[in-house]
């Protein structure tokens, strides 16, 4: 048992840690070195920043030509920080190369290897003695002959001393070099395109679920029934055990469940660099090992078998947590944490493998949000200590809630075997059988609450108390409301979820189930093609196999009858970024390309030349925004 315990763990750490392998070390490094220690107010003195790139990367020139509406690469933006005691700066840069490039199939101008960039600066003449810091402000691209990474912007440091009397340094320039001069102090550039923020009801969305779900994980087995033992630690130790004390010992621990939890979501942001999300959230690696992960907590949580962490180490964290004082109780609200892993990391999980398809915060808001209602019930006893005598006794409800809760992981795990089946276009799990699992898999709780199934916790004689019989036929209901959607009716919000309809399946009804067969998919030049011999212009969906919002707006969305309509006027094309194959990396590339961003959805509108005409970044609810961005192009 304890094998399988240490199995699990390791496989739910290489979830957390999965992200950092998937990450690129930059292949530029930038230093900004002065060419004196010592200057004194309006002085002149240069400065070199220096470039090294790792072979076969290239950086593109400060006179590449920029990029159009078609593409192109970015061109090299080099600038001195603002500062009030430098009056003036010149930049003074080599030529450099100019050959063909096959990304973009145009000439450009680049920098390979070890490069060097003067800069000529003035201080002020009122400039203030002491300490003075440089920071040169760079935002480039790089490239080598069959990739190019996204732009960057770096900002490169260093001190110098501002002293009366200090002696004039090296000015000179190599000649041949070109100047760039700035009569004011370059401010750092920013992003031609940066990547949208996502929309604050989304998050705010998120951040509702993330807190239902620790209000959730409140009430299973390993959490509820440590609620009175711990309250009662709280309220009894010390000398007389006043309210005050325990109130800050009840905050410290919160403080505890909160720090774990949220340091979780950390570790994953900081592992997650900001063009990993969508190679992340659709990897097949990824959702497999979710997978396992989640197979085994239903397994358990089915009284299969039982996870427990060693007993070793829970004991060594008890001892330290007996020690008393502020340290020990911070390390009996992580002790608990490990000790309810067994039924809160399903919880977690989820809204962990959620989280990396938004911004790259959203692992730590989300689990921000999870810890503080996880931790809500000790805090707001310790406010109230007369509530603890109130508290329905642990019993026979807890093991029906242990399997429902085993049952609805199951029905969660079908969503991640789905990304895995949709990513590698394997057609096993359709929409049909996806449906039927979930069918069987909602309705089983519900018979079992309602006494049809004997599984742990209830007894056919068991009288079904109103609270049961409610959640039973909710469970029941919602099962029975998903059987059109095997027969090609759409089910809403649901679709987000759910395999789409194979193209050319018909709802009951005898209706196109969606608009699915009017996109070309992954034919970008074909679609300018078609656009050119129709005169029309061309709607470009960035979409992914496992992405959620772009199922609904597929779903939702597109087959809204206005939005329809004005959507008839274009040609359409479907480009997948998240799939395995050729197609799908070249779509990434163009994405980037050209909007800096692989995010998903993402559309855009092209006119028959193929310049782009609009854009629209992410998920909208709103059918007039979406219908502004048609019509404005």
């Amino acid at each position: 048992m304890m094998k399988m315990a240490v199995r699990l763990a390791l496989s739910v750490l290489a979830l957390i840690a999965l992200p950092a392998l998937a990450q690129r070390v930059s292949p530029a490094s930038w230093t900004l070195v002065p060419s004196v220690s010592h200057v004194a107010p309006g002085g002149v003195f240069t400065a070199e920043l220096r470039l090294k790139l790792t072979e076969p990367w290239h950086m593109y020139s400060l006179t590449t030509p920029k990029p159009g509406p078609t593409g192109g690469p970015t061109t090299t933006t080099i600038g001195l920080a603002e500062n009030a005691a430098i009056a003036k700066w010149t930049l003074y840069y080599p030529a450099p190369a100019r050959k063909f490039d096959p990304n973009f199939n145009i000439d450009t101008e680049t920098y390979d290897g070890e490069q060097v960039f003067r800069l000529r600066i003035e201080l002020a003449k009122d400039a203030k003695v002491g300490p003075l810091e440089l920071t040169a402000n760079t935002r480039y691209q790089l490239c080598t002959e069959k990739e190019c990474l996204p732009p960057k912007k770096v900002a490169a440091s260093a001190t110098l001393n501002v002293t009366e009397g200090a002696p004039a340094g090296d000015v000179s320039i190599p000649a041949g070099w070109t100047a760039l001069e700035s009569a004011k102090p370059a401010a750092p550039a920013a992003p031609a395109a940066a990547q949208p923020a996502a929309p604050k009801q989304d998050l705010a969305s998120f951040l509702l679920v993330a807190f239902g779900f620790g209000l959730a994980a409140i009430f299973t087995p390993c959490v509820f029934p440590m609620i009175p033992i711990t309250m009662s630690f709280f309220l009894n130790q010390g000398s007389g055990g006043s309210r005050a004390q325990a109130l800050t010992q009840a905050l410290v621990f919160c403080l505890g469940i909160i720090v774990l939890f949220t340091g979780i979501g950390f570790g994953l942001s900081a592992a997650l660099g900001p063009f990993a999300v969508v190679q992340l959230g659709s990897n097949p690696w990824v959702n497999g090992l979710i997978c396992v992960v989640f197979f085994v907590f239903g397994l358990s949580l089915l009284g299969a078998f039982e996870i427990t962490l060693p007993t070793g180490l829970l004991t060594k964290l008890n001892m330290a947590s007996n020690r008393g004082g502020y340290a020990g109780t911070l390390i009996m609200g992580l002790t608990f944490c490990l000790a309810s892993f067994a039924c809160v990391g399903p919880f977690m999980g989820t809204l962990l493998a959620a989280s990396v398809g938004g911004d790259k915060l959203q692992p730590v808001l989300g689990m921000l949000a999870f810890s503080s209602a996880l931790a809500s019930p000790f805090f707001l006893l310790a406010l109230f200590p007369s509530f603890l005598q109130r508290l329905p006794r642990s019993g026979g409800w807890m093991s029906r809630v242990k399997v429902v809760l085993g049952f609805l992981i199951f029905a969660a795990l079908l969503k991640y075997l789905s990304n895995i089946d949709q990513v590698l276009q394997l057609g096993w799990l359709t929409r049909e059988r996806f449906l039927a699992l979930w069918i069987v898999l909602f309705a089983m709780p519900g018979l079992y609450l309602l006494g049809f199934l004997p599984m742990e916790g209830i007894r056919r004689e068991d009288e079904v108390k109103p609270g049961r019989l409610l959640m039973g036929i909710l469970l029941l209901g919602f099962s029975i409301s998903l059987l059109p959607g095997m027969f090609g009716s759409r089910l809403g919000e649901l679709e987000a979820y759910i395999p789409a309809p194979a193209e050319g399946a018909t709802s009951m009804g005898g209706a196109a189930a969606s608009s699915s067969a009017k996109w070309m998919k992954n034919d970008f030049d074909g679609a300018i093609a078609k656009a050119k011999a129709e005169n029309k212009k061309v709607l470009v969906a960035f979409t992914g196999y496992a992405c959620t919002n772009c199922h609904w707006m597929k779903a939702n969305m597109f087959p809204r009858p206005e939005v329809a309509e004005v959507m008839g006027e274009f040609v359409l094309v479907e480009l997948y970024t998240d799939g395995t194959d050729a197609a799908s990396e070249q779509n990434q590339k163009r994405q980037e390309t050209l909007f800096q961003t692989v995010a998903i959805p993402y559309y855009a509108i092209f006119d028959a030349d193929g310049k782009v005409s609009g854009s629209l970044a992410g998920l909208t609810k709103d059918p007039q925004e979406f219908l502004r961005f048609l019509k404005g192009a």
